[in-house]
């Protein structure tokens, strides 16, 4: 019984993509079920180790395939009161490969609806169920108590009879405002480090991110790690009572120009941290010349993220130049002398070629060329995944990219090039708590 079913599942959807070739001339499977009355006889699921399982109920957001007769003019899908993008490609007489809306409906019916052209409207049982709420980011992870922040995320479901909660730790937070996708909160006084709950009627969702998060923390600029400048140029570290926890490290001044396309003050907008030291053969002092990979895992490199708070104030906005973030091994670049390090390695001295080739490095240009960038100086928590980082310097993709947790000894933000035209301005970049972690 199995193999027939896989075989009327697999059929299905073959005759969906013949159907996305045919449909380039002509409509023959809407014209020929044109005025017939669908038959819905199962749904399954699209992913191909289930494909035995029928099924009487999905998630929302979950794909499925509606499998029957005289399917080829259904129109609309609805599941409860919510519509689904219908794609024509995805519909042919025998099948109907269609998403769940992923909003909550505000009426449960637990019916699925199917709408031909002229109206004809067929109803089949379907549960959709709704997971527990999903918890993806903050607009702050180091924001003080009594501060309002906003938790993005999904299916966050305030049910009067089950009001919805979130919780530092084991401390609650008072919510201000409520959305599916959004949730606006006070940061309770006593949070400590550590993850975000969520909880609904439907379950509860744990944040993959930390509030106060310390793991694979690099540049605390504090003393937690003892790491700072380490290159040829010393970014300001300061402390002048605008920080978001102590010392921060600045890139320009709010006064001197970045220009335009290209340009290049490595003085004003660059931080350097090159592992090692001027010691022969090169060793890696801690807590001012260890190699990066050696304080914090990258094992699972393209599984994480380097993150950072910024800070920009309105009047010293960002409009050129990438913030370009590289990191390298000390084959690429090092602090000290050209020669060999203490393991015997090939080590390559102080240069500032490496970073002028097509070796790959994250650009995040968050400003356009009719609007320039700022936080409102208000401190937020930025986020990149290393699996982007594959551009050159101008842009256009990589020759050699990170490889082994070996590429990850040092580390270089740099406001320089990216391939974009911008507007000459004067910013003032506020960055903190550099650290790379688990997506």
């Amino acid at each position: 019984m199995k193999n027939i079913f896989r075989y009327t599942f697999m059929a299905a959807v073959t005759m969906a993509s013949a159907f996305t070739l045919a449909s380039c001339s002509d409509d023959t499977d809407a014209e020929k079920d044109k005025g017939s009355t669908p038959v819905i006889k199962y749904a399954r699921t699209c992913n191909i180790n289930q494909a035995d399982s029928l099924i009487v109920s999905a998630s929302l957001g979950s794909r499925l395939a509606f499998v029957g007769d005289n399917l080829g003019d259904v129109q609309q899908v609805w599941f409860n009161d919510q519509k689904a993008k219908l794609n024509p490609t995805m519909v042919t007489s025998h099948t109907i490969i269609v998403d769940i809306p992923s909003n909550i409906p505000g009426e449960v019916s637990n019916i699925a609806r199917f709408i031909t052209s002229n109206g004809t409207e067929v109803e089949y049982p379907f549960s959709v169920t709704v997971p527990a709420p999903r918890v993806d980011n903050m607009t702050c992870e180091y924001a003080h108590a009594g501060e309002i922040v906003t938790i993005n995320g999904a299916y966050f479901a305030d049910d009067p009879n089950v009001p919805l909660t979130v919780s530092f730790g084991d401390i609650p937070a008072t919510i201000k405002k409520i959305s599916q996708e959004a949730l606006e909160v006070e940061v309770p006084q006593g949070a400590e480090e550590g993850p975000v709950t969520v909880t609904s009627i439907y379950g509860a969702g744990v944040s993959g991110f930390y509030y106060m998060d310390t793991r694979g923390m690099m540049f605390d600029f504090d003393g937690l790690t003892g790491l700072g400048n380490h290159g040829w140029h010393n970014a300001p570290i300061e402390n002048d009572g605008t920080g978001i926890s102590g010392n921060y490290m600045r890139l320009g001044d709010g006064a001197t120009t970045l220009a335009g396309k290209d340009a290049w003050d490595d003085n004003n907008f660059s931080f350097e941290y090159w592992a090692g030291s001027w010691n022969t053969p090169t060793d890696y002092p801690a807590r001012e010349g260890v190699r990066l990979f050696d304080i914090v895992d990258f094992s699972d490199y393209n599984n994480m993220s380097v993150k950072f708070e910024l800070c920009i104030p309105e009047a010293a906005a960002w409009q050129a130049c990438a913030m370009q973030v590289i990191f390298s091994g000390t084959d690429k670049v090092s602090m000290g002398n050209a020669g060999t390090d203490i393991f015997g390695n090939t080590v390559a001295g102080c240069n500032n070629s490496y970073f002028q080739g097509t070796s790959a490095r994250g650009l995040w240009t968050p400003w356009t060329s009719t609007a320039a960038y700022h936080t409102s100086g208000k401190w937020i928590t930025v986020s990149l995944p290393i699996k982007d980082f594959v551009y050159a310097p101008d842009g256009s993709g990589a020759s050699s990219f990170l490889s082994s947790a070996a590429d990850f000894a040092n580390l270089q933000i740099f406001l320089w090039n990216g391939g974009v035209e911008g507007v000459d301005c004067t910013p003032m970049l506020k960055i903190d708590n550099i650290r790379a972690v688990k997506n």
